[in-house]
């Protein structure tokens, strides 16, 4: 419990952001921060907390207000050191798991690993009524990452890492947390997805849900001054998942030293459909992954195509930051 001292008073920030959709003002980056910040750090109330939270839920952050968020997000955790070699490393955030169909994020985290890319997933373990990269990841054998250690042996070892969130940054895991007493998702579920935890460059992976975000995040990742925040491809995602549609590939924007280059145009429709696992459980899907990695059954082209971006990609990053391999 918090003292009077320790205390955020959250009351004016709610007073601006809780006037519904019209009527709401966006705070400052400053504000956003300072606000994030005192919740990360436990500073606020519950009763504060979950009015916050649903008064960002209704109204929806602005650039400005995500900025603030990351500034304190990144400052809650210490970065990762990047993995050596000619690739900067790839971030593929997985927190939504599937629920119609297979989830196919660890096929794509394993084929980038095999081309030598340092590959980190981070998300939770599990999710109610859906099936979670790292229960797939767990089925094909491969163990979660426990130390900074282990991420550069997995690189080392052409293979990728998953971090839970709980493990890489403890405070936005808590904040994650709430959705299941609120029952809606927060702000804290778009800064995850478009985390940099590492000390150097990496390219992020970025997908979105809501046709909104569309604008948003392209505006968040190329701010007003013509800036980009990092390299970022971002998409609509597969059930919320940063892969690719096995059967329709989408559109791919990628952002980049202050430009926005398309790199995948979203494919027209079509009954040609690939070959994709029957069931969408844990075991079912990564014995399918696993007969892919040996050209038992194809990857799907849309994937194939996603791999290859990445690999280019990467190694872009890494030439351009003149990081020694």
């Amino acid at each position: 419990m918090t003292t009077d001292i320790e205390r955020f008073v959250a009351a004016p920030f709610i007073k601006e952001i809780g006037r519904g959709v019209k009527g709401a003002r966006s705070m400052s980056r400053d504000d956003a921060r300072a606000l994030y910040s005192a919740m990360l750090e436990g500073r606020v109330s519950d009763l504060e907390l979950g009015a916050i939270m649903l008064a960002m839920r209704i109204k929806g952050e602005s650039v400005e207000e995500l900025a603030g968020f990351m500034d304190a997000a990144e400052a809650s955790f210490a970065p990762l050191p990047a993995p050596p070699g000619p690739f900067a490393p790839v971030l593929i955030p997985t927190y939504n798991g599937a629920r119609k169909l297979a989830n196919l994020t660890p096929l794509l985290a394993l084929l980038l690993a095999r081309e030598g890319v340092p590959v980190l997933v981070h998300g939770v373990r599990n999710d109610p009524g859906r099936v979670t990269t790292a229960e797939i990841l767990a089925e094909l054998g491969l163990a979660e990452a426990g130390s900074s250690s282990d991420l550069l042996d997995a690189a080392g070892q052409g293979r990728p890492a998953f971090l839970p969130i709980e493990r890489l940054a403890p405070e936005l895991a808590h904040l994650l947390s709430l959705r299941r007493v609120l029952g809606v998702r927060n702000s804290t579920h778009t800064l995850v997805k478009i985390l940099q935890p590492f000390d150097g460059p990496a390219l992020r992976l970025v997908s979105y849900t809501h046709p909104e975000y569309l604008e948003t995040l392209g505006e968040f990742f190329i701010d007003k001054a013509g800036a980009v925040r990092g390299d970022a491809f971002l998409m609509r995602g597969t059930e919320g998942e940063t892969v690719a549609n096995p059967h329709r590939a989408q559109k791919i924007d990628w952002f980049h030293e202050g430009e926005r280059t398309v790199l995948v145009e979203r494919d027209a429709p079509t009954d040609d459909l690939s070959e994709v696992p029957d069931g969408r459980d844990a075991a079912t899907t990564a014995a399918w992954i696993a007969r892919a990695l040996k050209d038992e059954v194809p990857v799907p082209p849309s994937i194939a195509a996603q791999v290859a971006h990445c690999v280019e990609v990467s190694r872009a990053i890494r030439s351009r930051g003149h990081v020694p391999v």
